[in-house]
């Protein structure tokens, strides 16, 4: 199996729309009742912290990456 670099935003966003369905189950499920309006800020907010998140992975992954070579640099080979 391949392995991916992992996104801890995407990670985030996953959890936060998977609380937002257990909220909704639960309502349908006649558990508990879950007002209309709290569905939004629980998603907006969720969004706005898988961005954050994901931002700050970028840059750090950005920063602890190596410069990479020009193409023929150090390859120089005497004739």
């Amino acid at each position: 199996m391949l392995r991916h670099e992992f996104r801890p935003g995407r990670l985030v966003a996953g959890v936060v729309f998977t609380v937002v369905g257990v909220l909704y189950a639960g309502d349908a499920g006649g558990l508990w009742e879950t007002p209309w309006f709290v569905v939004a800020p629980v998603v907006v907010g969720g969004l706005v912290l898988a961005g954050a998140t994901g931002a700050v992975s970028r840059s750090l992954r950005r920063r602890r990456e190596p410069a990479r070579a020009t193409p023929g640099a150090g390859s120089e080979t005497a004739s």
